[in-house]
């Protein structure tokens, strides 16, 4: 079975019925969202997250770091 990330489920029994079937019987056939996120953008969201999470860190207090943790 293909997971779906956003599948869209009908609410009435009914026509979620009718969907397994068609799936089951190759009349509908499930569609996977490809991955659309852009390397670059996703490699600079995570430099950007790794440089702040050290400045942050170093900027708390104590007491606070304690009360986080």
């Amino acid at each position: 079975m293909v997971h779906m990330k956003n599948p869209k489920i009908p609410k009435d029994t009914n026509q979620l019925a009718k969907n397994i079937v068609d799936l089951a019987i190759g009349e509908k056939e499930e569609t996977i969202k490809e991955n659309t996120k852009n390397p670059n953008g996703v490699a600079l969201g995570r430099l950007g997250g790794l440089v702040s999470g050290k400045a942050r860190a170093k900027k708390l207090s104590a007491k606070k770091h304690s009360e986080i943790a």
